[in-house]
């Protein structure tokens, strides 16, 4: 499976989270919003020039940022 950082990901495309390429607090701060490798995660949307990334974890969504969704690593799921 390919493997792309959230902020590339088009909106409506998901995958499972393999790696997040960050310190302890961001790693932490992203855990508390049930972000975390193993987890299923949708994008919804992004703003433009770098704005904050919508995503959905289960049924949250959350708003992070774009350089934080560029660390955060998918494994594309394969379309059917």
């Amino acid at each position: 499976m390919p493997i792309k950082s959230l902020k590339d990901l088009r909106a409506g495309e998901s995958g499972k989270i393999a790696r997040i390429e960050g310190g302890h607090g961001m790693v932490n701060r992203l855990a508390a919003l049930d972000i975390r490798p193993g987890r299923t995660i949708k994008k919804l949307n992004s703003s433009f020039m770098g704005g904050p990334v919508t995503v959905q974890v289960d049924r949250t969504q959350v708003a992070i940022g774009f350089g934080m969704a560029g660390k955060i690593l998918v494994e594309i799921e394969a379309s059917v």
